[in-house]
């Protein structure tokens, strides 16, 4: 196994640990609810009698993550599926075995609700930026980023999650419920800036060395446009390119940018909106 795969596992059992450490510390003391299928285990986890002391949150959440695994290996691919399996079994393991607070970490609400929604945010950027998601309704997520390009991973949960904290009011309280909401759209706030793959970037690169375009194409697997150009001030011939990858590709770009033409002169625009036949990638 290579030494960035290996980091990328370790990423996605840090940011795992994370989440399920913020929803044992900051999230369920307060009657919050993390939304998706953790949530709707956490409420499961309400009303089915058991002893206080042990939560079936970690194990419920493991249950209902099997058909969505299915959906996953048949339209996503198997090395995510299996880095997802890894994810929602270390949730379920650090669910179970982590005793959950019965006084919450700091008094103020809305602080813990802060402090989860950050943490959990950040977990599931982690898992997500290993290639592999932290389950749930993350693999809807990836799935409907993969065929709508444009598509915002954190979205799709946040309108998902409608109906399930109008449950909550009803199950807890009309204040539980707005502080779910607030929980919810900042994790996802959070995710997303952590989700690299997530980011498009648009490069426009100068450069004198033709065979650039084709490098860049053949090790990134992205599309390039080229002009020919001139300097105005030397009144020198050089090529125009332009290209659109994610924020995680750029690394690989810089580097064949240094191996075939250090001294091209490169622009970066972050968060570029692209449309067309943008390919979203994990």
């Amino acid at each position: 196994m290579e030494k960035n795969e290996i980091y990328k596992y370790v990423e996605l059992i840090f940011g795992s640990m994370l989440f399920a450490i913020s929803i044992n510390l900051f999230v369920t003391p307060n009657n919050i609810n993390s939304g998706g299928i953790v949530g709707i285990a956490q409420l499961f986890d309400f009303y089915i009698p058991h002893r206080s002391s042990f939560d079936l949150t970690g194990i419920i959440n493991g249950l209902l993550n099997i058909p969505l695994f299915i959906l996953a290996i048949r339209n996503i691919s198997k090395q995510f599926c299996a880095k997802t399996i890894l994810s929602v079994i270390v949730q379920t393991c650090m669910l179970s075995i982590l005793p959950k607070t019965q006084i919450p970490v700091m008094e103020d609400l809305l602080s813990n609700c802060l402090m989860g929604a950050i943490l959990g945010g950040i977990g599931i950027g982690f898992c997500l930026r290993s290639s592999g998601c932290a389950g749930g309704m993350d693999i809807l997520g990836v799935y409907f980023s993969k065929i709508k390009p444009g598509f915002s991973v954190g979205k799709l949960s946040i309108l998902l999650n409608a109906i399930l904290f109008s449950f909550c009011a009803f199950a807890w309280s009309l204040e539980s419920s707005l502080y779910s909401i607030i929980y919810v759209s900042v994790m996802y706030f959070v995710c997303d800036r952590c989700h690299y793959q997530n980011i498009n970037i648009a490069a426009t690169i100068f450069t004198k060395e033709e065979k650039l375009k084709n490098e860049i194409m053949s090790r990134t697997g992205r599309g390039v446009t080229y002009w020919n150009g001139k300097g105005a001030y030397t009144e020198q011939d050089l090529y125009v390119l332009v290209t659109c990858l994610n924020k995680y590709e750029i690394r690989r770009l810089k580097k064949i940018i240094d191996e075939v033409d250090p001294n091209a002169f490169v622009i970066l625009n972050e968060g570029s909106g692209i449309t067309g036949g943008f390919e979203k990638r994990l």
